[in-house]
């Protein structure tokens, strides 16, 4: 056995790769997912081969090669595409549950990880009784140490940062949920712990060589001081990770440190003896036992391996016998000062071992092989042509379009405030209708404005309707997954968070989600009331002009009242309304150009032409291409500078309108008629202004739900899929609570002991055959399938069970039950009948309560005082003697 350790494998699962990077590059890329079926079959290949639990010395290679397209693959596609990996955590036992992110930055990281447990598996199973045995194990050592320094450099940044460390903002990740021995705490200790191996095959070799005690001193004390920092890092890490390591692990690092602590000491007590300077010699070599003996104490306490034990113990006794000679020498000859341990010339390591990071590592672009996606583009650049139509988008709708609109709103809702241009068009026609109010009312008749309106909002409310119901519909999801998670509780089968805490980002969406709807009902209540308020006026505007003109009061020919003061007036206003309306095309034209442009927008090329010029294995993120997103978003700057000129010069339209429009009132005479007509022309001019304000508010309205359906359809998928997950959760952890119970209540393959036999009975008065024996109220089901003893058994199954030794005739009853989840011996000692065990992930359907997993204990199945021994069967019992039935493995 070797005295050296080594670093388990992360066990793995197999991945459905394929699904998930098919709907990726359907979803987000410009690619069809069947051109690139070759890639992805390859993807398949490279992990299954990468995966691999054999050691040998080939699937380095493996590793490398898949390590070396996995970063290919990094730089094409995000880190996140929608595929599950899982790991187990290092050193954990059969039975732990994988930790599994959507993080392909955790699998290079697991991957690098396993690359240097395999280096130092290599390296311990090396024969170092040789020179080339040394020489191989301290290249596998260095190796490992190597791969875990670059993982812990390029890979661990990479990944979410520990629970510990997120900032008090951040919603905490559960340790369950992270893998804790892919921190920096952890992969340094493992770092010092192999560097350690390898300064200990330098150590070793030297001391084949027969190098001075000197180097050897030094050399040890090297060994040493790494054993000493692996510890500490162990020790010492946030967040902590003590517990992931098995106790002889903890126990092997710290007995090495202590050894090599007293290797250094002897060597150096040889070189004081060689020199004649007995005290210092006596001096380190108490040093030396100090030391040894702390070593040979963590080791029997920590159950270090046989062989390292055995090294311990053999130095130990040399150490004492050295110690004691030197110490009688120098007592009965020598009588040399003995000085103190503390003022002796400290030992200085001499670091000669190197963490080699394999050349496959640091240079992945020399490993053969087709390079995977060759012909997608990079997710960096694919992200920053989605960020850059984004901006491009909302500039053009924000700043642009939206911002024109608001500025002739401004405009409209000034000139409604002093009822223009109603209050001139009655001025200008007395007889007949305004020109102006003509082609408004005729715009709403072709438009059948009531109707129109009518059918908008009975779509809003359809798709209002259906987002309630998604959203309801997501809520119904997590209340399933609570009650089940909450009756699991119940039952005792599981010990995880529970749903109220693990779906609280979910929730938190809920609550947002159901805040909008509310907030977006009560503006359709108000577009409705709006629209109640004005139908009336809106109806009359798709009336024909004859009819109008019959509603609309009319005056009699402009009355000789009419000064040329208001003449004067009525001219200068209307000449600075129609420099407003000439204003106001033009801010559209400006907006329909820049739309036009926005679409006509690419900047793909220019992107392609950037991502062509960075490294291949690059992950080339968004932010490398700012700058051309700037420099591309400026050609929009020409019309952001005309909607703010725009904005402008509309401002000293509209107070040269409300100047000369005070003049033009001050100057006209009271004329009743002509105020009626006024009145009635500025009602209908305000229902149009209404009518097209009510259009554009349900439209929006209706964009706003369509777009809330398609998230809270994500939404209802989210949930779906954490519910999911959750219930494979629930179900797995079921699983190996059944699995672990099977296999404690599997009895032995021997057959047991016979029992002692007693006195035969009477011919005359056979036994009578006891009565199945009823289960104790606390009884649990066994995991097993076991032969109940009141259902009566095949012939066949009677020829092939062991017969039964006959049992003592005690006439005393059976003792009292230890506990309630045991049931008592009976004096016959027959093996108790069990139910079938129930499906996995629900209770058992027990008549009577069941509490916990069965007992191991002897009297938990009946025959606790019957010793088990393996030997040949039992001698056939006579047939009056009753049998116990069979417990079938």
């Amino acid at each position: 056995m070797s005295n050296l350790v080594s670093i388990p494998f992360k066990r793995t699962y197999e991945a459905n790769v394929k699904d998930a990077v098919r709907l990726y590059i359907h979803d987000h890329t410009g690619s069809h997912p069947d051109a690139l079926r070759h890639d992805i079959a390859e993807w398949e290949k490279l992990r299954r081969a990468a995966i691999g639990m054999s050691v040998h010395a080939n699937r380095a290679g493996d590793i490398t090669r898949y390590h070396a397209q996995l970063l290919r693959i990094q730089s094409k596609l995000p880190a996140d595409i929608g595929l599950p990996i899982a790991y187990v955590p290092a050193f954990a036992d059969a039975n732990a549950l994988p930790i599994t992110l959507n993080d392909l930055h955790f699998e290079r990281a697991a991957l690098l990880f396993n690359l240097a447990a395999l280096y130092s598996q290599l390296g311990a199973s090396e024969d170092r009784s040789t020179f080339d045995g040394i020489k191989r194990a301290m290249a596998y050592f260095s190796a490992s140490a190597g791969t875990l320094a670059y993982l812990k450099s390029s890979a661990l940044p990479k990944l979410p940062p520990p629970p510990d460390t997120l900032a008090p903002t951040s919603p905490l990740i559960p340790y369950t949920d992270y893998p804790l021995d892919l921190t920096p705490g952890f992969v340094t200790g493992l770092y010092h712990a192999m560097m350690a191996q390898a300064e200990e095959c330098f150590w070793q070799k030297a001391k084949m060589d027969n190098m001075k005690n000197t180097i050897i001193a030094k050399l040890a004390s090297s060994v040493a001081s790494h054993y000493q920092s692996s510890l500490e890092a162990i020790r010492g890490a946030t967040p902590s990770i003590k517990h992931l390591f098995p106790t002889s692990w903890l126990a092997y690092i710290e007995t090495k440190q202590y050894h090599f602590e007293a290797v250094a000491h002897y060597r150096m007590s040889l070189v004081e003896g060689e020199a004649s300077r007995y005290g210092k010699e006596l001096s380190y070599l108490t040093e030396a036992l100090a030391a040894e003996k702390k070593a040979y104490d963590v080791a029997r306490k920590g159950r270090v391996v046989q062989a390292v034990a055995r090294d311990v113990q053999t130095f130990l006794d040399v150490i004492q016998k050295d110690h004691a000679r030197a110490e009688r020498d120098n007592d009965l000859i020598y009588h040399d000062y003995v000085p103190a341990g503390a003022s002796l010339a400290v030992v200085t390591p001499t670091h000669v071992a190197k963490a080699t990071v394999p050349k496959e590592l640091e240079n992945p672009a020399s490993v053969e092989g087709t390079p995977l996606f060759e012909e997608l583009l990079g997710w960096g650049a694919n992200e920053a042509i989605n960020i850059y139509d984004d901006r491009k988008r909302k500039l053009v709708k924000e700043k642009v379009v939206d911002q024109i609109e608001e500025i002739k709103q401004r405009a409209n809702s000034k000139l409604q405030e002093l009822h223009l241009p109603a209050a001139l068009d009655a001025l200008d026609q007395t007889v007949r209708l305004p020109p102006s109010l003509l082609r408004k009312a005729e715009e709403v008749r072709l438009e059948k404005g009531p109707e129109r309106i009518e059918a908008l909002m009975d779509d809003v409310g359809r798709v209002a309707g259906l987002g309630r119901r998604l959203l309801e519909e997501a809520m119904s999801i997590l209340d399933d997954e609570a009650e089940e998670d909450e009756n699991a509780r119940a039952q005792g089968l599981t010990q995880r968070r529970p749903s109220h805490e693990a779906n609280q980002e979910l929730m938190h969406k809920y609550e947002r989600y159901h805040s909008v709807l509310t907030q977006a009902a009560e503006s359709d209540e108000s577009v409705r009331r709006k629209y109640d308020e004005w139908e009336e006026s809106i109806g009359e505007l798709t009336w024909d002009e004859i009819r109008l003109e019959r509603a609309i009061p009319s005056s009699t020919a402009p009355s000789g009242r009419s000064t040329r003061e208001t003449e004067i007036h009525r001219r200068a206003l209307r000449l600075r309304l129609e420099h407003l309306d000439d204003l106001h095309r033009e801010l559209t034209d400006y907006a329909r150009r820049a739309q036009n442009l926005a679409d006509a927008d690419d900047v793909r090329p220019r992107i392609v032409r950037a991502a062509a010029g960075f490294a291949q294995l690059a992950e080339v993120a968004p932010v490398a291409f700012e700058d051309i997103l700037d420099d591309e978003l400026a050609k929009y700057d020409k019309f952001l500078g005309a909607v703010e000129d725009g904005a402008g010069r509309q401002g000293a339209v509209l107070e040269e309108i409300e100047h000369h429009n005070q003049l033009l009132l001050e100057s006209r005479k009271e004329d009743p008629a002509a105020k009626e007509r006024e009145r009635a022309l500025q009602s209908l001019d305000l229902a149009y202004h209404k009518y097209r304000e009510i259009v554009r508010n349900l439209e929006e309205g209706l964009n706003f739900y369509n777009e809330l359906s398609k998230m809270l359809t994500q939404f209802k998928e989210a949930c779906k899929m954490w519910a999911r997950e959750r219930s494979q959760e629930l179900h797995a952890m079921i699983q190996a609570r059944e699995n672990m119970a099977f296999q404690q209540a599997t009895p032995p393959p021997e057959s047991p002991a016979p029992l002692p036999e007693r006195e035969p009975e009477s011919e005359s008065e056979p036994e009578p055959e006891p009565e199945p024996e009823t289960e104790s109220e606390s009884e649990p089901e066994p995991e097993q399938q076991v032969v109940p003893e009141s259902e009566p058994e095949s012939e066949s199954e009677e020829e092939e069970e062991e017969p039964e030794p006959e049992p003592e005739p005690e006439p005393e009853p059976a003792p009292a039950p230890r506990r309630t989840t045991r049931t008592p011996a009976r004096k016959t000692a027959p093996a108790p009948s069990f139910p079938k065990p129930a499906p996995i992930g629900k209770q058992p359907a027990a008549s009577k309560k069941s509490t916990g997993l069965p007992s191991l204990m002897a009297a938990d199945w009946g025959f606790e005082d019957v010793p088990l021994a393996p030997g040949p069967p039992p001698p056939p019992a006579p047939a009056a003697t009753p049998r116990r039935s069979s417990r079938r493995r």
